[in-house]
C-alpha cells in the first residue's frame, strides 16, 4: 500500500509540472466535439472529444509498454 501511494504522489507531481505545458497547447480542450453549454448565470464544458483522444493516445501507450 505505502508502494502505491507513492507513486500516485510521484504521478500528481509530474502531472502538476506538466500542467503549465499542456495548457499552451492550442486545440487541447477545444476540439470539435467538446461541449459547451452558455447561458446567462452559467457556463458548462466538457471536453469530450479531447478525452477520448487522450484515452486512445493513454491506451496505445500503455499497450505498447505492456508488449515488452
Amino acid at each position: 500500500m505505502p508502494k502505491i501511494l507513492i507513486f500516485i504522489g510521484i504521478g500528481f507531481i509530474v502531472l502538476g509540472l506538466l500542467w503549465n505545458f499542456l495548457v499552451k497547447i492550442p486545440f487541447l480542450g477545444r476540439m470539435p466535439g467538446d461541449i459547451l453549454i452558455q447561458k446567462k448565470n452559467l457556463t458548462f464544458y466538457f471536453p469530450l472529444t479531447t478525452c477520448i483522444l487522450a484515452s486512445l493516445i493513454l491506451s496505445l501507450i500503455l499497450w505498447v509498454f505492456s508488449k515488452r
